[in-house]
């Protein structure tokens, strides 16, 4: 179906559409809400914000599709196993997009998902079928295949009823394939096993489907076999669709009930809110309540993704589509409230388990002057990523920040890219630390975010009985020819080995019990070095163990920075100070008198290095003499840098705290 873009004047837009007038353009269109913009004044970029739509789409009658004409599936996969580039084919053969020579995933809308070549954020679109001589509305919602962004895969598989359980023909099954088909096997939907890249020199699909059958107890028979980069077999998706998942439960004659499982900020709108009708029906003008903030709200507008926000007159039981509710502000959203008719308030659904955050750091403005316009973008942000935790923190060197807490540090970085790209963002951000459990011997417990609350060695000794780490169960599935190499890896990461697998003669899968704080710093970078790219890993949290903590102090002139404490196994922690202040040393400014960095573990000091003071050549003018007079104002020299260093601090600028945090990563 057409669609055409707005200009800014009725001539451009008559121009554009082929129409003479504007009677012919109010009879062809939906011109009601877009004359009143016209009319009362609003500026060029709200306007531009909008697309006209043929009459067809936007009075699309979307109240003809009874429940048993729509179907909402997801498509799931490991990393690069092509789901965006199968939603694309699947948008083009419904014609809700034509086909593009540039090969852009059109639900890829992020600048990082562009450059990255992942996916980070679920994205939904509509599309409308024809099968077998019936009409059907299709909501397809494409999903990250990384394990940082599970929770965004949860959250979609609650509004489906199916899933496309999607495999590289060439890799196989991967480990978070199988994670993936655990959580929609947990949420008892249907899933279509597909192998794709069939056309590739090195695809073997039917070992593939094979692996299927062994790993997931599904049919080989049942796999579709396509490749979606040439649309091979594409076709035979959507009908397998229409006539294996089943269509959404719900009662269009009931009360207005509706899940609300993603949201975002426009800037000219405010919050969206893309929710799933579960009964009823609503549209524009109609009174809707939040169950968890008992707040009351108009609909504003609602529509479907189409790909783009497209306005519709309704949404009815079974679809899937956005709202406008004019909140006030960005905390009203709240990911897995349930929204109901302001006269039938019921039971709210059960939402979703919140996210439990596994790496946290601090991100500091690198000017303190944008402390302000940096909260009000972390606070955007966070409402289309519920997953992130927020806290205010206050450091001695960077001044105002903020603690947040994610899912891992592919997470944590591409938030940090999305602050810098979407919100022009400068920021600093500190050493990812993970969650320790400090267990006090009067019963209390307490769990430590910050380096800083982490008790000191005398608290330990004399008031706390345990000290914990949290642990994660991993898979990892590679080429047997690397196992040897992998097995060490995971034994100098304090690994237990809990499984040894062959899904096939080539391909193994290991699971080990893991340290969260060896995972998140370098352990994937590692994993895939050994096993030349081959590795795949995926892990899940599973509880915490005893441990042997110590928070090591970078000290500068016995003075603790405290944006460079870290919470370290004692194992380690010599090995990582002598690292840390052999490379502050090449940051930090010269200054007056001598710097002394020092890495300390309690009184104790692991790591030292010396950063010379400039000085001036006192002697310059000492032709010669006898040289007590040299001495004299060498050593009168010496007692003044004594006194500068003994009342002068040392000032760490901004940049080396950057740099250093940057070269960490």
């Amino acid at each position: 179906m057409p669609s055409y873009k707005a200009e800014y004047t009725f001539d451009g837009v008559f121009a554009e559409a082929g129409l003479s007038s504007l009677k012919a353009a109010v009879e062809e269109f939906e011109l009601v809400d877009w004359l009143y913009w016209c009319t009362t004044g609003w500026k060029k970029p709200y306007l531009s914000k909008y697309k006209m739509q043929p009459n067809s789409l936007g009075s699309m009658e979307l109240e003809a599709f009874k429940t048993d004409q729509i179907r909402n599936f997801s498509i799931i996969a490991h990393v690069d196993h092509g789901k965006s580039t199968l939603a694309d084919r699947l948008l083009e053969l419904a014609q809700t997009i034509t086909k593009r020579k540039d090969n852009k995933q059109v639900l890829d809308k992020l600048r990082v998902e562009r450059e990255r070549g992942i996916t980070v954020k679920a994205q939904s679109a509509s599309l409308f079928y024809d099968y077998k001589g019936k009409k059907y509305l299709l909501n397809l919602i494409d999903t990250p295949g990384h394990m940082d962004f599970n929770f965004e895969v949860s959250r979609s598989l609650a509004a489906c009823q199916g899933t496309l359980l999607l495999v590289d023909a060439a890799q196989g099954i991967q480990a978070q394939t199988v994670a993936n088909f655990y959580l929609a096997f947990g949420q008892d939907i249907r899933i279509l096993p597909v192998i794709n890249k069939i056309d590739l020199p090195s695809a073997e699909p039917d070992r593939v489907a094979s692996q299927i059958e062994v790993a997931f107890e599904m049919p080989a028979e049942e796999c579709l076999k396509i490749s979606a980069k040439s649309s091979l077999n594409v076709d035979q998706i959507l009908p397998a669709i229409i006539e294996s998942v089943p269509p959404p439960p719900g009662d269009v004659e009931g009360p207005f009930k509706a899940l609300l499982f993603d949201s975002w900020h426009d800037t000219y709108v405010g919050v969206v809110c893309l929710m799933a009708v579960i009964d009823g029906r609503v549209k524009k003008g109609d009174k809707i309540v939040s169950a968890h903030s008992e707040r009351k709200y108009e609909v504003m507008e609602t529509g479907i993704m189409y790909p783009e926000q497209t306005p519709t007159v309704s949404l009815q039981a079974g679809q899937v589509g956005y709202f406008v509710l004019n909140m006030k502000t960005l905390s009203e959203s709240h990911v897995g409230d349930t929204f109901f008719d302001h006269k039938h308030i019921g039971t709210p659904m059960p939402g979703f388990v919140p996210a439990k955050a596994m790496v946290w750091a601090g991100i500091f403005p690198i000017d303190t002057a944008d402390f302000e316009k940096l909260d009000h973008s972390i606070a955007k942000l966070t409402l289309s990523d519920s997953s992130v935790m927020v806290q205010k923190e206050t450091s001695t060197a960077l001044g105002q920040g903020w603690r947040l807490g994610f899912l891992g540090t592919l997470h944590m970085d591409v938030f940090r890219q999305r602050l810098e790209q979407e919100y022009d963002a400068n920021i600093i951000i500190t050493a990812p630390t993970v969650p320790y459990r400090v267990e006090y011997r009067d019963g209390t417990e307490k769990l430590i975010r910050n380096p800083t609350e982490f008790p000191d060695m005398d608290e330990i000794s004399q008031k706390v009985r345990s000290v914990q780490e949290p642990m994660v169960r991993s898979t990892i599935i590679f080429p047997n020819e690397y196992l040897g190499d992998i097995m060490v890896l995971c034994g100098s990461r304090r690994g237990v080995q809990l499984e040894h697998t062959y899904l096939d003669e080539n391909r193994v899968l290991l699971k080990y019990r893991l340290p969260l704080a060896e995972v998140v710093t370098d352990f994937h970078q590692e994993l895939k070095g050994r096993s030349s790219g081959f590795a795949s890993f995926d892990y899940e949290e599973d509880g915490y163990d005893d441990a042997d903590l110590v928070k090591m102090n970078i000290v500068l002139n016995s003075k603790p920075v405290d944006a460079l404490s870290i919470i370290l196994h004692r194992s380690q922690a010599e090995l990582v100070g002598r690292d840390w202040v052999k490379r502050l040393k090449g940051l930090l400014s010269r200054q007056l008198f001598e710097i002394v960095i020092q890495a300390s573990v309690g009184n104790k000091i692991i790591a030292r290095e010396g950063l010379s003071a400039m000085r001036k050549n006192v002697t310059a003018k000492c032709y010669g003499g006898d040289v007590s007079r040299k001495m004299k104002l060498l050593n009168k020299q010496k007692e003044g840098k004594k006194r500068m260093k003994a009342i002068g601090g040392v000032e760490v600028s901004q940049e080396a705290f950057y740099d250093f945090m940057s070269k960490k990563k």
